[in-house]
């Protein structure tokens, strides 16, 4: 909140950030494991005295050199530049914990470079043994730069005793950073067999190109079997809320992991092909299928690794809308705008509202969430919301989903957050809808907008408890996790599960003949100036011939989709319901 936002949104800074370091991240580790490749692969050549192989080597030498030094520095690059756009607050905090650890990890990236210039362009004019010893320079530099930063990144999801000495070394030597140490080193080694099959496939000679493909394959497969207990180890001591995320808390963390799996498996069956079948099928198109399964497995681990900080950049530290969380009670109790730097709106008016809560938006909720892109959608994930249920669940977001960071501010800024997404997003009306009495349906209603609403609309909580009885209900609400791991299981007492089931189980009946008044009601507020039923200019029945009651139901959430295209129906989800019950109903001659 320091520091101006770089607002991008329809694309997201957490995506800019994903794509660049992703690519760095792959093509840096195999600048560590493809130094040893190189070394042992000179040294293979030597010992059995075949010049075929050392000229090989010497080729995947400047294939190294071109895409470590020229692509891995140019991301390299990017990662500082985007990040510092992006979350300046915590590139900040990065920089200066941290300060001389980077200075020792660019001296060993400033050796790698001369070392690997000298080892490519003296690799026929030095003699063998200093040649040899050129190229572990080289390895061993990387390693120690690897050895730095991974410090350094596991510091943000592990911070360790830091968060209460504030030592360097605590920082640096974090609970995650000797499994992440292994863990790494040996995917490095596995991305340099990878790197590997690229080069060797470009080879004419058949015999040569064998044996090269074998001893690749030979790299990918023991370094992708070592990665297995450091990965399980990295896993076992993440902190519990993180690893819960791994486990399917989260959706997208849920989904990336099966994107990571399926490339594990698919680099696994054509490292295996290639080592024990049919070396003979190495083709370009084969080594192109392993290193884009290689990339995913790459790709998924490194976004898992990021999106099991939230709602934290720095675990228990810095929340990733940059807000510290020793100064969110201070936010609370001044408001947000008042304490905020980069804000043309210093508190909330009444004619300013939407500007207020424009400005709230961009600084605490852009970090994870586009307006209408790719990264979380806000209108996407607040379109079954109406204003009350959304105010309502800005207030308790972090207790009903722990990987948001908590609301910070006063209530007006809150109301105003909610003004702007409801009004200024989905422009619906913002009117608290008329009071409704309090029977065990409604209480039950009211307590599923602010538990459930955001993430299940009532039309789909019905179609999905179809035919399910009230004790099946009241079951599903005591076991949300078992039914589906990415759901928190409710916190609610027994009496407010047993209104939610109430309700959940009412939906069922919603629209029968005795809610037809409502329905009917609701008909001739909001549809009897353009249609009517039967006859007329404009029919709605003859239009919905053949609709079931869920196509109806659904009709009414997207009628600016419609043809024709009429405005959005700006009524509560309760009325929508009474509402097409009762055009259900008079599609099959039972209105009254």
């Amino acid at each position: 909140m320091n520091y101006p936002v770089w607002y991008l949104p329809d694309i997201g800074g957490g995506i800019l950030i994903a794509l660049i370091s992703i690519i760095h991240v792959f093509l840096s580790h195999f600048a560590v494991g493809g130094g040893l490749y190189l070394v042992l692969a000179e040294r293979k050549g030597l010992r059995e005295n075949n010049p075929a192989m050392l000229n090989f080597t010497k080729k995947h030498a400047k294939f190294f050199l071109l895409v470590t030094m020229v692509l891995g520095g140019i991301t390299g690059v990017g990662i500082w530049f985007v990040i510092s756009l992006v979350n300046p607050a915590a590139t900040s905090v990065l920089i200066h914990t941290f300060v001389f650890g980077w200075a020792t990890e660019w001296v060993f990236f400033l050796v790698e470079i001369v070392a690997i210039f000298v080892y490519y362009y003296c690799f026929d004019t030095m003699a063998p043994k200093t040649h040899q010893k050129v190229g572990w320079i080289y390895f061993i530099a990387a390693w120690l730069s690897l050895f730095v930063i991974n410090g350094i990144v596991g510091f943000m999801l592990t911070p360790g005793n830091w968060l209460a000495d504030g030592s360097f070394w605590s920082g640096f030597f974090n609970p995650s950073f000797w499994p992440a140490l292994f863990f790494r080193t040996f995917v490095s080694l596995m991305l340099a067999g990878v790197y590997a099959f690229i080069t060797t496939a470009f080879l004419r000679d058949k015999d040569l190109k064998t044996v090269m493909t074998r001893y690749s394959a030979r790299w990918v497969l023991v370094s992708l079997l070592a990665a297995v207990p450091s990965g399980y180890w990295y896993l076992s001591i993440l902190p519990s809320q993180a690893r819960g995320l791994v486990e399917g808390a989260s959706p997208t963390i849920r989904l990336a992991v099966q994107y990571g799996l399926l490339g594990v498996i698919l680099l696994l069956a054509g490292t295996l092909i290639l080592l024990l079948a049919k070396p003979a099928y190495h083709s370009k198109s084969v080594s192109f299928l392993v290193f884009v399964s290689a990339f995913l497995f790459m790709g998924a681990f490194e976004w898992t690794r990021e999106a099991s900080r939230r709602p934290y950049v720095i675990d228990g530290y810095l929340y990733s809308n940059t807000i510290f969380e020793k100064d969110l009670e201070e936010i609370n109790r001044e408001g947000f705008l008042h304490e905020a730097r980069w804000v043309s709106t210093r508190a909330v008016g009444e004619g300013d509202q939407l500007e207020a809560g424009r400005e709230i938006f961009r600084n605490q909720c852009y970090a994870c969430h586009t307006v209408r892109g790719l990264n979380n959608p806000i209108v996407l994930r607040t379109a079954a919301m109406d204003y009350p249920a959304l105010l309502n669940y800005l207030g308790r977001m972090h207790d009903i989903r722990y990987f948001m960071p908590p609301f910070a501010g006063n209530e007006a800024e809150r109301k105003a957050l909610a003004y702007f997404i409801i009004k200024g997003l989905h422009g619906k009306d913002v009117a608290v809808p008329r009071e409704q009495s309090q029977t065990a349906q409604s209480e039950g209603g009211q307590l599923f907008a602010r538990h459930c609403v955001l993430c299940h609309p009532e039309s789909l909580v019905k179609s999905r408890t179809a035919g399910w009885d009230r004790s099946k209900i009241r079951w599903a609400l005591d076991n949300l996790n078992k039914l589906q791991s990415a759901m928190p299981d409710f916190q609610g007492t027994p009496r407010e599960k047993d209104l939610i089931a109430d309700y959940l189980h009412g939906l069922q009946t919603a629209g029968d003949p005795e809610s037809a008044e409502e329905g009917a009601e609701v008909f001739e507020r909001s549809c009897a100036v353009c249609h009517t039923l039967r006859g007329g200019a404009n029919p709605l029945v003859p239009k919905m011939s053949g609709w079931t009651k869920d196509q109806v139901r659904v009709s009414l959430d997207h009628l600016e989709k419609l043809k024709g295209g009429m405005p959005p129906l700006q009524v509560p989800a309760a009325e929508k319901e009474a509402l097409a019950g009762f055009l259900y109903r008079s599609l099959q001659g039972e209105s009254r």
